[in-house]
Order: C-alpha cells, then structure tokens, then sequence
C-alpha cells in the first residue's frame, strides 16, 4: 500500500504535458496543447492539454483528466498502477505503508486470489524452462508449433508437470492457502484430498486488461508421443475470473489495437500466439465462445472496428456468424476474413511471412453486410430461403445505431441483390419500431420497480436550520418543490451548471457568518449551500455519480488545504476524474491573454440562481407530467379533481420561482 506522503509527491510531480505526450503528438495552441485523440478516431485534433490546470480533455468523445486518470483510461490500469507507473517515470521512491492488524485483515479474498495466481503463473513458466519434464515434454511441444522463446516469455507460457499433487504440494509448502486453490480453479478437492487440475498439460496464463492473472487454460498432452494435444481444460468461473467478460490476450494485444485501430478476432490462444510471432499484434481470442456485450465493450475502449479471422470451414463460418448482431448494436464495424478451407490462423500465419499475411488480410477481408449477403442471399435460388436470408440481413443492418450507416448499407445492399430500396426500408423500419418498443417496455419495466421501492432517504446536512440573507434576494427560503425521483424528470443542463460550480469552487465561502435559530454562526461554502438548500426538499441530482460529487465536496469542506477541483479531477474513480475535467477546462481558450470566462456575477449569485433555475426545471417537469397524467386519467372524476389541484399548486409555485428569478414567463 503507497503511503499518502508518496502518493502527493507523485501527483505533485507529474506533469500533463510529459504523460500524454508519450502517446500523443502535441502541437502548442495558445496557453494549452492539442492533438489527436488517443481514445477515439480523431481526424481533427480535438484532445487539449491545459499545463496551467494539469489536465487533458477531448471534446468530443469527454475522455481525459489527469495524468493519473490518463494513464488508467489508456492503459487501462488500476490507480495504485497508474501511481507507479509515474513513480517510474519521475524516478520516485515508492514508500510502502505498514499494515496495521486490522488492515491485514481487511485484505481482500480477490488480492489473495490474484497473488496465488501470480505465483503459479511464475512457477508453470518455470517449470517449463528449468524441470527435465518441462524441457522435454512441454517445451518440446511449444517447440513442435513452431513457438519461438521470445513469445514464450511474452505469454508467460508454462507447463504442469504429471504428477497430480505437484502444484499444490508446492504451494501448500509457500504457506498458500488450500483454500484459495480451489477458489482460483487451480486444483481440485473431494473426498480423496486436493490435486491439480492442471497436471500434464501445457499452461497459457491469462491475463486481465491491467495485467493481472485472472486464469488459465491447459492444454493436456500425451507424454508417451512427446506433444500430442489431445483436450483443453479452463480455468471455472472464479470471483477473479469470469470468461464471458475476459478476453485471452488482451493485455498483450491493447496497445496494438489503439495503434492500427482494429482488432482480429480469432478462436484459440495458439491462434493469438502464432498471430503476434507473424508481426500482427492486435489479435485477441475468445476461446470457442459466443461474443459477449462485456467483451465487446471491452474491445470498444480501444477501437470501432474489429474482423473475425477464422478458416474457411463450415465451423469457421459458424463462428463467424455468431454475436454480430450485438458487434454492429454496440457501434462496431464488423469485417470478415475466412482463411483457406484447411488452414486456421495458427496455421495460415506459420506458412506466410509478416508482409504475406498482412497483405493477405487487407486484399480478402470484406466487411460483413456483403459476407452474409453472398452467404445467405446471393446465388441462393429458394426464394422462401431468400427471402429468409434478406430479412436477417435487415435485421442486422436495424440494429446500427449510427444512422447514415444504417442508409449505407441498405442502399448498397439494395443495388447488390437488385431489389427497391424502399421496400427494404420500410421493413427496415418495422424492425427498429419493434427494437424501440421492446427498450420501451424494458425501461418502463424498471421505472415501475423503482417507484414501488420506497425513495432513499436524503441525510440532511451537519447544520441547524439557517435564513440566509442573499444580495438582492431577500430571503433565500425557497419554495418546496414536490418529490421527483426519475431521472428523466430531473436531467438538465442546469444541474450541469450547478456540478460545474462544485468542481471548480466548491470549498469557497460564499456565505459568512450567518447567525442561525440557536443563535450560533456558520460561513456556508458553495458544496454546503447547495447541499442545504436542496436537501430542505429532499431533492437530489438525477445521477448517483452528481450525488456522490455533492456529497464528497461537503464531507472534505474544512480539511485544511482542500481544493475541490484539484480533488475531483485528481479522483481515483475514472468517472469522476473524467467528469471532473470537463467541467474544470475550458472549452475556448484563446491565447494567452484571452480566455473566455463565464458569465458576469458574484459567485454567490451565479450559484443561487443555479439553485432556483434547478427548482423551477424540476417544478416544470412535474407540471409536464400531470398534464400527460390528465389527458390519460379518462373517466374518473376523483383522481382528476386531485390533479388538477396538484397542477393549480405547482403553477402558482412555479410562477413564484419564476418571479423570483425575473422571468419573463407569460403565466
């Protein structure tokens, strides 16, 4: 554990511009620098760098923040090692903190998990390399694919030797706990004692997207014919491992994909191996299994495009076919590449050299509307199965989110299999009119869930009640605003503005000695106002994330030191960071002596009229709301008669608050 002293001096030293300029080129515009985005595909540069402020921020896809919060987004790494990795860097001393007791026993069951993994991924790979058996029977297979040393190393590859209690007697004798190699998978237990699971077989670690090993997949192997693979057997799920969320060699491969902007998608981890020993790096493996949407979101963090690279059988195709619906729902761009009938990837690489493979892909890789079009439709003389074959294709091309290539597609497939255009748009249509219908049902489904359960209950603040008395504004005792707890109902660019006003200045004082009903005095800053005015109604912001800002802000007022921005921005929690930075820099800065700065006003008064514009935004989505409640309500005169009293209250509330903030609403 970094002691906080060491995390300070490795946030104090590290610098914006160094960080990101290590993975992005940076041109100087004005005070701040820009370049391409790292973290989508960015023709214009639209990624500034502030030095002054020490954070980064693109504006169009709002990734950014920190180089803590940086480095974890594009590494994809944890904070502790991200912390190191500056710590490296900046050639700082990473002092450990000691564990107390209590915090010894607060370590996780999932740490313990990973360090025994960590360990039996050192001792398979060293098995392989140093025991007589390793060398003969597991690197002799290794050997027999053609796996060079450089790429055993890389994978960490191992080998688990034939006796069935070798790995845990090992362990056991580390003073690892059995308990913890059942957990992980990594041995068996009935009522005949522990074993290993892996015994006799050649190991292939896997590994997380931050490095860490999470499982492993052993390939078991006879050892009377020196190599011959007979089965695979995987890690089970585990509380560290889940295969529908990992991907085998992702870590290895992550860089890779954010350079060429792609991904290959093959079947098996020799597949990976052979791919990377060709020169082609942006390759992961999902193992036999159907794509799942976390592994699609996964490979979306790095790119939007993604071909399936698999042989030219009909399992190839099967697999080809699988999933592609949800790669084209979650915004990918989906390419199809199936190699010679008798040739996998491991295969096909081994035969060719770098730039044969490499030119192979780009000259017999076709995107997938046209794969599934030959597939399906094209030569296909059954016209029930024709007219199947159309209708999956649609299908397919509904699910697209994005709209211009939603009409691509359809106008090419329509002059590719000669048929009118607007016919396969109106059937198009039907399949998104039901696509929306079903999100529609979804989404009221969890509404009606979530307004049966009672609403959290909102903790007031640490303070008696208080009159406030504002600069031109009386007395800042708003009206009550009836209870709304959707999100919908709450969402608005006000309550970004009022977020906006937390990060930046959230520990300054904007109220000072106000006397309160017990005749004592309080200074109010901006997180506390805000806080205690809305919490008088018990309203909150429509995100958990905008609530746990607000709620963080008021815990650290009076810390000596505290910044807010400087706190947000620097968060450990990537959503905050990333939210954080955007709304601490500034959009349009100009050089240096022009930069656009918001409106005119004291701080107190921009903030107490971010409070009631709030107010009145959520009075006027209730308002919103019964008067769709009325026009549905029908025949029954009591809950009428009880709306339209609600309504006469709300608009004569509304109309005080707009009142009050000078509004020029005809009421």
């Amino acid at each position: 554990m970094i002691d906080r002293a060491t995390v300070d001096k490795i946030i104090d030293a590290a610098r914006i511009v160094d960080v990101v300029g290590e993975f992005v080129t940076l041109k100087k515009a004005g005070v701040n620098y820009k370049g391409l985005c790292p973290f989508h595909d960015d023709r214009n540069p639209s990624f500034m760098v502030s030095p002054a402020k020490n954070i980064c921020h693109c504006f169009v896809c709002g990734k950014g923040g920190t180089p803590v919060s940086f480095l974890m987004e594009h590494e994809q790494i944890t904070y502790p090692e991200a912390l190191r990795w500056l710590a490296k860097k900046y050639n700082i001393e990473i002092v450990e903190k000691e564990l107390t007791d209590e915090e010894r026993a607060q370590q996780s069951e999932r740490e313990s998990m990973f360090v025994i993994n960590e360990w039996a991924r050192d001792w398979f790979h060293n098995t392989l390399k140093n025991d007589p058996d390793g060398i003969a029977i597991g690197k002799q297979y290794f050997r027999s694919r053609g796996i060079r040393d450089d790429i055993i190393e890389k994978f960490q590859l191992g080998y688990s030797p034939q006796r069935r209690d070798a790995l845990a007697t090992a362990a056991l004798q580390q003073g690892y706990k059995k308990e913890f190699l059942v957990k992980t998978g990594l041995c068996i237990e009935n009522e005949k004692g522990i074993y290993d699971r892996y015994s006799g077989r050649a190991i292939f670690p896997w590994l997380n997207v931050s490095g860490k090993v999470v499982a492993f997949g052993g390939r078991v192997l006879d050892s009377r014919t020196k190599g011959v693979a007979q089965k695979y057997v995987n890690s089970p799920d585990s509380d560290i491992y889940h295969k529908e969320r990992e991907l085998y060699g992702i870590y290895q491969a992550k860089k890779a994909i954010v350079k060429e902007d792609r991904v290959f998608m093959v079947e098996g981890y020799t597949d990976v191996i052979a791919m990377h020993q060709a020169g082609v790096e942006n390759v992961v493996a999902n193992s036999g299994t159907a794509l799942s949407v976390h592994q699609i979101r996964l490979l979306h963090r790095f790119t939007s495009n993604i071909t399936l690279l698999y042989d030219g059988d009909e399992a190839g195709i099967h697999a080809a076919m699988r999933g592609t619906d949800m790669l084209l729902e979650e915004g990918m761009n989906i390419k199809v590449l199936l190699l010679p009938d008798g040739d996998d990837p491991d295969s096909f690489a081994r035969k060719h050299s770098t730039e044969e493979l490499k030119r192979y892909i780009d000259e017999h890789q076709t995107d997938f509307i046209t794969f599934k079009s030959r597939l399906t439709v094209e030569n296909i003389a059954d016209p029930v199965k024709r007219s199947e074959g159309i209708s999956g294709i649609v299908k397919s091309i509904s699910v697209i989110p994005d709209q211009i290539l939603r009409s691509t597609y359809i106008s090419d497939f329509a002059r590719r299999i000669s048929m009118k255009e607007q016919t396969l748009i109106a059937e198009m249509n039907k399949y998104i009119r039901r696509n929306l219908e079903e999100k529609e049902k979804e989404r009221e489904r969890v509404e009606r869930q979530s307004v049966s359960q009672p609403a959290g209950e909102t903790l007031p603040p640490d303070l008696p009640p208080v009159h406030i008395p504002g600069e031109g504004f009386a007395e800042l005792q708003q009206p009550a605003v009836p209870a709304l707890h959707s999100p919908q109902e709450q969402a608005s660019q006000v309550e970004m503005l009022l977020l906006r006003e937390i990060v930046r200045h959230g520990d300054e004082v904007i109220f000072e000695n106000i006397e309160t009903d017990d005749g004592g005095v309080v200074s109010l800053t901006v997180a506390q106002y805000i806080d205690f005015d809305l919490s008088q109604d018990g309203i909150s912001f429509s995100s958990p994330l905008y609530n746990q800002i607000l709620a963080e802000a008021v815990a650290h007022q009076g810390e000596e030191g505290w910044k807010a921005e400087a706190y947000f921005c620097s968060h450990p929690d990537l959503q905050v960071s990333q939210l954080a930075t955007s709304l601490a820099i500034d959009r349009h800065q100009l050089g240096r002596r022009f930069v656009i700065k918001p409106r005119d006003g004291s701080l107190r008064q921009r903030v107490v009229h971010l409070v009631m514009d709030y107010r009145l935004d959520l009075v006027d989505a209730r308002l919103k709301e019964i008067q769709r409640q009325l026009q549905q309500v029908g025949t029954d005169m009591e809950q009428m008669m009880k709306l339209l009293k609600e309504h006469k209250e709300t608009k004569e509330l509304r109309d005080a608050l707009a009142k009050r903030l000078g509004s020029d609403l005809i009421v």
